[in-house]
């Protein structure tokens, strides 16, 4: 059985997300703010924040804005985040100048101000920030903030992807299949998609996962194929829940199971994936098995509500 694969439109341009991941590194001396923050002690965090924000430390700043931009401990506010995050980016932290950014170009808490987000983008991603490169290479292709620059943004998607970020190393992966600023190279493009789906990319899972489950690209490999597939169908992606129904309704790569088949095609149909096919091989099962299919998907959803 060959499990149809999903044409991809080019890039993903993610939506720029708002918060950090804070990573202090391995030779810093320990810090009582992030150290509360990293434990969840989220009140602490901003208490020992506060007393290192007032002598002047970038950091601190910065993990105040987290707070506030993430609703940690203290009610959401955007405009109060930002206002920390300015006081952090103009002391040089690439992590407050990269979270400044995604406000100004959302627009929330602070006028949108698509230009200077750009701005702060390309200053946190000269400091290696590999989600500022990430971000910048966006605007880049984008074009619309500091020109469209295809051959700058391939090279920090690069650097990006270098340093496990798993949307550049997908990206990156689009851009080798189409040859959109690269020379085109499958072999470069199922490396990233690759790596991309290591790092538990729920979309590049299922792409690399129907790669190996059709030997397209890469070599034939159902039993690691339908692991991806379970993996991302795990997350909630509803393609990957789909190929799981028609593994299982087939026994392809693994033993038929007619339940399992139609708890996973409800909760991809339920998710908005339709398969006529699908609906027609539910329908002919025993009723002893559909109220079987639809107790596991309803178990399921309860169970993975918000996560």
């Amino acid at each position: 059985m060959n499990v149809p694969s999903r044409v991809r439109s080019g890039v993903g341009l993610a939506v720029l997300g708002i918060g950090c991941l804070f990573a202090l590194p391995a030779d810093a001396a320990p810090d009582p703010a992030y150290d509360a923050f990293a434990q969840g002690n989220y009140l602490t965090a901003l208490d020992e924040a506060k007393e290192a924000a007032a002598k002047g430390d970038p950091a601190a700043h910065t993990l105040i804005g987290e707070l506030y931009s993430s609703g940690l401990g203290v009610p959401q506010n955007y405009k109060t985040a930002a206002q920390w995050y300015e006081k952090a980016a103009k002391l040089g932290d690439a992590n407050a100048q990269l979270a400044l950014g995604v406000l100004l170009r959302e627009g929330r808490g602070v006028k949108p101000d698509k230009k200077r987000a750009a701005d702060l983008f390309k200053k946190a991603a000269k400091e290696g920030l590999a989600s500022a490169q990430y971000n910048y290479a966006l605007v880049l292709i984008e074009g619309s903030a500091h020109g469209r620059d295809i051959s700058q943004a391939v090279s920090l998607l690069q650097k990006a992807a270098a340093q496990d970020h798993a949307q550049a190393q997908y990206d990156l992966s689009s851009l080798y299949q189409r040859g959109i600023g690269v020379e085109k190279d499958a072999d470069k493009a199922a490396e990233w998609l690759k790596r991309a789906a290591k790092l538990d990319h729920s979309t590049a899972q299922v792409e690399y996962a129907i790669m190996l489950f059709n030997g397209r690209g890469v070599k034939k490999d159902e039993k690691a194929a339908i692991k991806l597939f379970r993996s991302a169908a795990y997350k909630g992606n509803p393609v990957a829940q789909n190929r799981l129904a028609r593994i299982y309704s087939h026994g392809a790569g693994t033993k038929q199971d007619p339940v399992k088949a139609a708890k996973w095609h409800l909760l991809a149909r339920t998710a908005g994936v339709s398969d006529f096919w699908l609906d027609l091989y539910v329908a002919k099962l025993t009723q002893e098995q559909r109220v079987a299919a639809e107790k596991a998907a309803e178990d399921w959803a309860e169970a993975h509500v918000g996560g």
